[in-house]
């Protein structure tokens, strides 16, 4: 079997706001968490129940993909496990590549606007109000939604060599990016 690359996101049931501040990401609990694995080409949608079997495909996992993952949602989950995610994951983080050559912190609507035409269908905020009013399922679209936007700006970068990104003066650049795709 070849390589197994997960690509992840989480949503929360709270905003930074509700926690007090963008440094208690831990406090803002995971209402969703949404995986693909490239090994078996599988969603798996996990909730706070079997929050453990999300951080254990994480773990086992060869390469964990996301867009502002290591430094966002590992640091939510960090409010259910001991374990530093970030150490015994092996991780690529589409942002922060991004971010080192455009030198702040891109959306992923705006790269996935840019490379793929298509752009998110609703952001973070929608799915903590989706959350509370009970619509678990719109969340868990949307989470699947970003999850597989990420792996098309991924295997459009790997394959390409490049993605391209939408400034805020409405100007679309090619960024290189070194990604690869799993052997």
């Amino acid at each position: 079997m070849g390589e197994n690359f997960v690509y992840f996101d989480l949503e929360t049931q709270r905003s930074a706001n509700d926690v007090g501040g963008w440094d208690k990401k831990a406090d803002m609990l995971m209402s969703v968490g949404v995986t693909y694995s490239s090994a078996d080409q599988q969603y798996r949608i996990y909730d706070e129940g079997n929050v453990q079997d999300l951080i254990n495909e994480l773990l086992a996992a060869d390469v964990v993909i996301g867009f502002n993952h290591i430094y966002f949602d590992y640091e939510v989950l960090m409010g259910y496990t001991v374990l530093d995610l970030k150490e015994q994951t092996s991780n690529l983080d589409l942002m922060l590549d991004l971010e080192e050559v455009l030198e702040h912190r891109p959306k992923l609507d705006a790269v996935a606007g840019a490379t793929l035409g298509e752009g998110k269908t609703a952001v973070g905020t929608d799915a903590i109000k989706w959350w509370r009013e009970g619509k678990k399922m719109e969340v868990a679209e949307y989470c699947c939604f970003d999850v597989k936007v990420t792996k098309m700006v991924h295997e459009f970068g790997a394959m390409n060599g490049q993605v391209r990104y939408k400034n805020r003066f409405n100007q679309e650049i090619d960024i290189p990016v070194p990604w690869r795709l799993p052997e």
